[in-house]
């Protein structure tokens, strides 16, 4: 089973009532909803105006992939929590952040640039290619596919560079954009996916839905963290006899040291 946490900062939903009519139920309780089908994923959601974003220590121990969407509450998200995450992702935690977590906190920080891009908002279609279809998060995807509306993201994206490009899409004005991108930091695991605008329901896509889901399941550490990834002090062998005649690095220059056998 994998424990799977969809965060939303819901605020579109609660503020917006054309965006409510489209995700009545948040856009994590659309996620939630479709992931739940899975028999193979246990999925919990978790929103910014939860005490500590819902995201406690508890949660995020028990916690195999998260998934993060976020927009207009990006500065609203705890610095303490973000490191949280952060820590937990070292350790082997995954996560899949979509659309315009692309300028989160937690996105940011492990990617270790601004993430910026560029933009246009008209409703445009948009058309998926799979460039790596033996990859797993593009299992049972075909070679490409449309949205009929999203918000454009072009290049340049300000991201490192990708360990795999998954997905690249392309716009109706010429622009691309890497739209599907995976990293390994520490022992985890993450998936970056730009489709996913609050106005355009296209977290209802079935194929948007398998990309998601393939990610959780790719994103899954089947890794135990060892103890030294948190700095624990090793104590020496029982036999161990410090050495007291080690020639420091500085007498290597000196002659009788050259020609040490």
């Amino acid at each position: 089973m994998i424990r799977v946490t969809v965060w939303n900062e819901y605020l579109h939903e609660k503020n917006e009532p054309q965006v409510a009519a489209v995700y009545p139920k948040g856009i994590h309780g659309a996620i939630a909803d479709f992931l739940s089908r899975d028999p193979e994923l246990e999925v919990r959601t978790a929103t910014l105006d939860m005490p500590e974003h819902g995201l406690t220590e508890e949660v995020l121990n028990a916690t195999d992939v998260l998934i993060w969407w976020g927009h207009m509450g990006h500065h609203l998200v705890s610095d303490e929590v973000v490191e949280r995450v952060a820590d937990r992702v070292l350790h082997g935690m995954g996560l899949v952040c979509l659309h315009s977590a692309h300028h989160s906190k937690i996105f940011r920080k492990l990617m270790g640039t601004a993430c910026h891009l560029r933009w246009r908002d008209i409703g445009e279609n948009e058309r998926i290619w799979t460039i790596e279809p033996s990859h797993p998060i593009a299992a049972g995807l075909p070679a490409y596919f449309d949205i009929p509306q999203e918000e454009m993201y072009g290049e340049r994206f300000d991201i490192p560079t990708p360990d795999e490009l998954v997905f690249l899409g392309w716009f109706r004005g010429g622009e691309v954009f890497r739209s599907g991108v995976t990293y390994r930091r520490g022992f985890g695991r993450i998936f970056y996916f730009q489709p996913g605008h609050e106005m355009y329901g296209n977290f209802y896509n079935e194929n948007v839905q398998r990309v998601i889901t393939n990610a959780v399941h790719w994103a899954k550490s089947t890794f135990v963290c060892p103890a030294y990834l948190n700095g624990e002090a090793v104590p020496p062998p029982e036999a161990y006899v410090p050495q007291t005649d080690v020639v420091s690095h500085k007498d290597y220059g000196r002659p009788e040291y050259l020609n040490l056998k």
